[in-house]
């Protein structure tokens, strides 16, 4: 009302079509007006979005197959722009994802992700894999204190090896290591100047396999993985394979114990939903369109594209738009407990149907009192046979009876009024008919309605009083 009101104070100023307009009909019409206007101006299905993904070194899995995503993203929407960019690995992904210069980052998931990280899916499994030079005394990995190693001391890699070291008592003061980048330190173990290299990438890495043919680097275990994990939830107890890297002479020649780690696929969760949807949707249902675009080495990781665990080591949310792909098909509690809650409705529905039925029947009960005692108190007005005191004796039990049926809820107050409305008009004609009759000398109680005119006004109340019961 008080919106109908302040817009009446504008109709003069409107122009004099709109006067006769009813204002709300106005107001409706001008607001759905307004959330069109704003609808057109905002959402653009076919808008660019332009993200940057950092993925690591250009020779590394990650990267390779982050521009293998972006292909087939492009190809399937062109409206979305995916630019790949090569880092320093996962810590610097991390950070340029955290510092906004990048909407999409590669990771190990080891490596702790910033507040505004938000997981899309696992791409495939990394393995933790340490190469030594051939004729070195290392058998262990504590055999590595005092070594240079080949490994740039910043990204992923460089916090992993770090763990390992912690759980064997070691420190990064225990190692010399070599090279700002993988390729320095590829280069350093061809030379001979370092004794090993680490390496966290997934099993046939490309580099890994010719240090290991070309140059005879011999693959190490990592023991005590089951351990490590207590303190590192995100390791997982793995194997990699005799033959992985060659099959005849095998390499390595026996399977040998390792760590593995998902490398996952990050956003801000700043990026739109919908966009992570789409991004979901092309890694979960065209694997085949992403392998046809890796090189041949690089075909078997589409098949470990996986949705992440909630009961994972990560320890990142998932991103909102990838969570609406994969429980898309995920029934509701609804759907999954439909038997149950329709049985639990059925029976509701029939408890609610009976106490309405019970209630009828009660409100019935009462009505049909109450009537049986408007009827006998409208009967003795017609009763001929009977004088006018035992008529009023009578009628003051009927009323005596209501009035303790209405205590013992027998009958309900609105009859009980209705009642009092009879039992009051009854005592009236009475009385009416006492007046006639000391008018005329008798006795009240032996005179009896003869005149004719009483009895058709009384008779015309009767039928009143019916009347108005049978409508209630």
């Amino acid at each position: 009302m008080k919106i109908g009101k302040a817009f009446g104070t504008y109709r003069k100023k409107l122009p004099h079509l709109f006067v006769y307009i009813d204002p709300w009909a106005v107001l409706i019409f001008l607001g759905g007006l307004s959330i069109v206007l704003f609808a057109a101006t905002t959402v653009n299905p076919k808008k660019e979005h332009k993200l940057t993904l950092v993925a690591g070194n250009k020779t590394g899995e990650s990267y390779i197959f982050s521009k293998a995503l972006e292909k087939v993203v492009e190809e399937h929407h062109p409206e979305i722009k995916i630019d790949v960019k090569e880092t320093g690995g996962t810590s610097k992904n991390i950070e340029m994802l955290e510092q906004g210069q990048a909407q999409l980052a590669t990771a190990q998931a080891d490596v702790p992700a910033g507040s505004s990280a938000r997981i899309v899916s696992v791409l495939y499994q990394d393995a933790f894999q340490l190469v030594v030079r051939p004729k070195s005394n290392i058998s262990q990995f504590v055999d590595l204190k005092g070594k240079r190693i080949g490994l740039p001391t910043t990204g992923g890699q460089y916090r992993s090896f770090l763990k390992i070291a912690e759980h064997y008592g070691l420190r990064a003061q225990d190692f010399q290591f070599i090279g700002e980048n993988d390729q320095e330190a590829d280069q350093a173990f061809r030379l001979n100047q370092v004794s090993a290299v680490f390496r966290v990438r997934a099993l046939g890495n490309k580099s890994i396999s010719e240090l290991v043919q070309q140059y005879q680097g011999r693959l190490l275990p990592i023991a005590q993985v089951e351990a490590m994990t207590i303190k590192y939830p995100a390791f997982e107890p793995a194997t990699i394979p005799i033959g992985a890297y060659k099959g005849n002479p095998p390499v390595p020649a026996n399977n040998l114990a390792t760590v593995v780690i998902p490398r996952t696929l990050l956003a801000s969760e700043e990026v739109d939903n919908r966009i992570i949807h789409k991004i979901t949707a092309i890694l979960d249902e065209h694997r085949q369109e992403l392998a046809k675009v890796l090189p041949t080495v690089y075909k078997p990781l589409v098949v470990s594209v996986s949705r992440p665990s909630t009961q994972g080591g990560t320890g990142v949310p998932i991103h909102l738009g990838a969570l609406a792909f994969y429980e898309r098909e995920q029934p509701s509690y609804v759907q999954e407990n439909a038997d149950f809650l329709a049985l639990i409705l059925t029976v509701a529905l029939l408890i609610a149907s009976g106490v309405r039925q019970l209630k009828v029947w009660i409100e019935q009960s009462k009505k049909d009192t109450a009537d049986e005692l408007i009827s006998s108190a409208i009967k003795l007005m017609n009763v001929q046979d009977k004088d006018l005191e035992q008529k009023q004796q009578e009628l003051d039990k009927l009323f005596g009876k209501a009035a303790s049926d209405l205590v013992e809820e027998k009958i309900s107050q609105e009859s009980f009024r209705t009642f009092n409305e009879a039992y009051k008009t009854v005592r009236e004609v009475i009385e009416h008919q006492r007046i006639i009759a000391l008018g005329q000398g008798l006795r009240p109680e032996n005179k009896q309605i003869d005149n004719a005119k009483d009895l058709r006004k009384s008779l015309a109340m009767s039928e009143s009083l019916l009347n108005n019961r049978e409508g209630r």
